[in-house]
């Protein structure tokens, strides 16, 4: 496949051009809403078409892990006056770009799908098709930011990405939760994003790029050393500051809170920008940056941060109720796992587990949607999403229980589904930096805790709301029948396909516990084999290739990678490793049966009493109901209790002193200034020198006039005075 601009643009201009032309189309309504909503999904599986190409041209050709395409061009050249200065964007494929590319485009191109369905009595289409108009400008977002070749670049896909959260959130924005839901998401990313441009102009102004490549070029020539701003370390605080956007935009610990409130958006917006690509694109940039991160020594601080994302949102989705907030506090965890596998230099694993998180967590929202879409109060004629007035929905909803249960067993690291692959697989790299370093203990024991109650609130969720009597037989027995439709179900049933671990791992537990055939070789290892951090080394002289029209690479430069089952490591470290890895896998089957067998006892057998657990821990159980208080501490500590004081004083400080004093004061001064300006321009000006002026020049004129008079014997006179006179004074 030849890279020039027509086979890799239309990924992401399809879906842009779909926004631009659905921007005007959707606004007609009637059929020209239809045509909108078909030109947009039609568009991402364009995309999908492509990404698919790139796909097939990297993982099926088997290209060295260290393989890269990059090309550029000048955006904007403001070189004159002796300075240099333009920007460059382009295009920066390797083989994760590869993968990331087809997981956003299928999935997004299977949501879209669902929207058909589920947006199509919100008024013609989710308010006259504007809901497909945000997806699109969405998706052509997140598919420039994974094209992206350079931070600034993504930055400004970023913030895209932003604006389309903000709109897609408050879709039903005449409801007053929504707004504030919105508004609260948008603000509390804006905190990370802040941090993160300001990183983008320190690495600018110190290095004099943000192109990845010239990031590792400077990291592998030392180029960060002896260098500091702010007292801190170069490399520390660039890489500080940019992780800082993944917390915001991938809701880790402190930034947290905006996720579950997101919710209030259309359950389709849920599964694309709030579970499965937006808040991995935080995980991705980490993954992008990560020699940064490492010559800032921050893995160990961006450890600890994943860690305790993973467990604290996973105690608090023990006692959530309504049926999208466990799913969303669950994806807070999980991308905590993400995050702690990039601190526990967990690269291959956390970008894996970001891969099936997205394809198992995208079909659990999109599930999640087709039973809020059916379980209709026929008293108010909203929509349920509570779960204890769920209950026995597998014998009308088939489909959607089938798909659930798939992706349930995903995310609760059952053997032979795709979440034990890779969030076990980090689980097991945080055993061997703990091995390594006791510092890394703590990390470890959150994830493995996280796991255990990952595996408990799923079957919790799926326990109360498929199985068992109809605790509301009312609500039961209005909800029809689930039929197979195209729009609805097959999307869940093709996302729910690639929930099995045997298409990202050549054993079918990911462990190496149960083999395929041709293990030995890695023939089926392929993820493991591609995805690796960036060697910097390889970026020590690294000439950059401009966008033209022909390929000019070298298509064989680099010999095929082929799978190392020692991880390029001595025999005695990889047994080691091997060693913990069987160690971690075997302690989280036990973990994930635990707690599908606690969650069974409780809500499928009740052989044990939940209630027990919250009359015991009840203080605790209140604080998780609460969500550990953190949005009483921002809105009524931080906001109310500080900002809020703060704002006051500087308004009292506005009005009392500066509007009082300077302002006022100033307005005093100068209106006596005026009176003084205007009684002298009056005296002295205007009467004196105008006014005088031309009274002298009348008075002369007069005597002038007089003297001048025209008559002879005037001037006779006046001649005789004269002579008169002179002789006098003679």
């Amino acid at each position: 496949m030849d890279y020039t601009i027509s086979s890799v643009a239309p990924i992401v201009l399809l879906p842009f051009f779909a926004f631009v032309i659905n921007a005007f189309l959707a606004r007609l309504g009637g059929k020209a809403t239809v045509a909108a909503v078909f030109i947009s999904c039609a568009s991402i599986i364009g995309s999908a078409i492509y990404a698919l190409g790139i796909f097939k041209d990297f993982v099926f050709g088997n290209y060295a892990t260290n393989y890269h395409i990059h090309k550029f061009f000048t955006w904007f050249d403001l070189n004159g006056g002796g300075q240099t200065f333009n920007v460059n964007m382009g295009i920066y494929i390797d083989n994760m770009t590869a993968v990331m590319l087809v997981m956003v485009t299928v999935v997004a191109a299977m949501i879209h799908i669902f929207s058909t369905y589920y947006m199509k009595d919100d008024m013609n289409y989710g308010r006259n098709g504007r809901f497909f108009v945000y997806m699109s400008l969405f998706t052509s977002a997140m598919l420039g930011l994974v094209l992206s070749d350079n931070l600034f670049s993504v930055f400004i896909f970023w913030e895209l990405m932003g604006f389309c959260s903000y709109s897609l959130i408050g879709h039903y924005y005449e409801k007053e939760v929504t707004g504030n839901a919105n508004v609260k998401a948008f603000m509390t990313t804006r905190v990370g994003d802040v941090f993160f441009l300001l990183g983008i102009v320190a690495l600018w102004t110190q290095i004099g790029s943000v192109a990845f490549v010239d990031i590792y070029n400077a990291v592998e020539t030392g180029a960060f050393l002896n260098t500091t701003v702010l007292g801190m370390p170069l490399a520390m605080f660039t890489g500080a500051c940019i992780f800082m956007g993944t917390i915001g935009k991938s809701a880790q610990f402190p930034l947290n809170v905006w996720l579950p409130d997101a919710m209030n958006g259309p359950t389709p917006c849920s599964a694309l920008i709030h579970a499965a690509t937006m808040v991995a694109a935080g995980v991705y940039l980490s993954l992008r940056i990560y020699p940064l991160l490492e010559a800032g020594q921050l893995t160990t601080l961006v450890a600890y941060i994943g860690g305790i994302t993973a467990f604290g949102a996973a105690t608090i989705a023990l006692v959530q109720t309504d049926f999208k907030a466990v799913l969303a506090f669950s994806t807070i965890s999980q991308l905590g796992y993400m995050v702690l596998g990039v601190g526990v230099g967990s690269y291959n694993a956390a970008f894996m587990h970001l891969i099936t998180h997205a394809i198992f967590k995208a079909c659990l929202f999109l599930a999640a949607g087709s039973v809020i879409h059916s379980l209709h109060d026929h008293h108010t004629h909203a929509h349920v999403q509570e779960m204890p007035r769920m209950g026995g929905l597998r014998h009308k909803m088939k489909y959607t229980w089938i798909a659930m249960w798939c992706c349930t067993l995903a995310i609760a690291g059952i053997p032979f589904f795709s979440g034990f692959v890779s969030k076990d697989r980090i689980l097991g790299d945080a055993l061997v930096a703990a091995s390594h370093n006791p510092v890394m203990i703590g990390p470890a024991i959150l994830g493995f805790l996280g796991a255990l109650l990952t595996a408990f609130y799923m079957c919790r969720m799926m326990f109360l709301a498929f199985h068992g009597e109809p605790r509301d037989k009312e609500l039961y027995d209005h909800i029809p029948e689930e039929k197979l439709s195209w729009n609805r179900n097959i999307p869940l049933l093709f996302l729910s396909v690639f929930t099995l671990g045997l298409w990202f791992s050549g054993s079918l537990t990911g462990q190496g516990l149960v083999k395929l055939a041709d293990y030995k070789n890695g023939k089926y290892e392929w993820f493991q084999t591609l995805i690796a951090k960036p060697s910097v080394g390889n970026f020590k002289n690294y000439q950059r290739e401009e966008f033209g029209a022909t390929d000019t690479r070298v298509k064989n430069s680099l010999e095929k990678s082929k799978y190392d089952s020692t991880y390029g490591l001595s025999e005695k470290e990889s047994h080691h490793v091997h060693q913990v890895h069987v160690i971690g896998a075997i302690a989280s089957i036990i973990i994930a049966f635990s707690g599908v067998f606690i969650a069974a006892m409780m809500y499928l057998w009740k052989k044990w009493d939940p209630g027990f657990w919250v009359r015991t821990f009840n203080r605790y159980y209140r604080i998780l109901q609460n969500k550990y208080h953190m949005d009483d501490f921002y809105i009524k500590g931080f906001i109310q209790g500080m900002l809020l004081p703060f704002n006051n004083l500087l308004a009292k400080l506005d009005m009392g002193l500066y509007d009082r004093y300077v302002v006022d004061g100033s307005a005093s001064v100068v209106k006596f200034i005026m009176r003084v300006a205007n009684w002298f321009d009056n005296l002295f000006v205007d009467t004196i020198m105008v006014d005088g002026t031309g009274a002298s020049v009348r008075f002369f004129n007069v005597i002038l006039r007089t003297i001048q008079s025209g008559k002879i014997q005037f001037y006779f006179i006046i001649i005789i005075l004269v002579l008169f006179g002179y002789i006098l004074a003679l």
